[in-house]
């Protein structure tokens, strides 16, 4: 009597990576070698940004990364992180990029979901607090709700910083200023995630480094601490 061979199961051949091809790997590398920010503008917003995007999307989908808090807001963060660490990228390493970003983004959730689990941890139920007085403190006013008196504070303040621009400043400072003040003038029409959006942005007009542009600002925010003080006072 003769057996029957079981017959072999089909392996289901594996998704194609449509997103991040071999001219998206060229493109990472191009990005690498070169110092010309008008190129990387155009290799980062043609090809390695939407490669990004999909990449950060598919592994927080895969890994179930979607459970953290405010998933939406760490995924752009995410994306923004993923850009400046672009020209980090060793060409001469054998991992491809593709891999390399892979590993780092999936690296960077893990973190954050460690983060997470440390705050769960520490943090302090709101109705488990006791008294009155306690909550208040807890409670965060905005001293600027009046539209019009936030609409004089920023008057003043652009007024404030033209004065600025006519100290005596260092070459480097006077490009944060301006930068502030192109940030200023273009708002609605540019996109701010959080701080590190800002430092980005920054870096693109000024083309200087984020702790250049640290260390510049830490100078412009006591100028800025100093005339918020005296509004306060109503000196201003």
């Amino acid at each position: 009597m003769t057996t029957m061979k079981k017959p072999k199961r089909k392996r289901r051949p594996r998704k194609k990576n449509e997103y991040f091809t071999k001219i998206h790997e060229e493109a990472v590398i191009k990005y690498a070698l070169t110092s010309d920010r008008a190129i990387r503008s155009r290799l980062y917003i043609d090809l390695l940004g939407p490669a990004f995007n999909e990449m950060v999307d598919k592994i927080v989908y895969t890994y179930k990364f979607n459970n953290l808090p405010n998933i939406d807001y760490l995924k752009d963060d995410c994306k923004i992180w993923l850009m400046t660490i672009l020209d980090k990228y060793d060409p001469n390493r054998k991992s491809k990029a593709f891999s390399y970003f892979s590993v780092i983004t999936k690296n960077w959730f893990i973190h954050k979901v460690k983060q997470n689990s440390k705050k769960l941890k520490r943090d302090v139920q709101y109705e488990d607090l006791g008294s009155e007085s306690v909550r208040e403190e807890l409670i965060t006013y905005n001293g600027y709700d009046d539209n019009r008196e936030q609409a004089e504070f920023w008057l003043h303040l652009w007024s404030e910083m033209e004065n600025w621009q006519s100290l005596k400043l260092k070459d480097s400072e006077k490009k944060v200023l301006d930068a502030i003040k192109i940030l200023f003038e273009s708002i609605d029409q540019i996109e701010i995630f959080n701080k590190k959006a800002i430092y980005l942005y920054m870096r693109e007009i000024t083309g200087m480094n984020t702790k250049q542009i640290v260390n510049n600002l830490n100078r412009i925010r006591k100028r800025y601490r100093n005339f918020k003080n005296e509004w306060e006072k109503g000196n201003i």
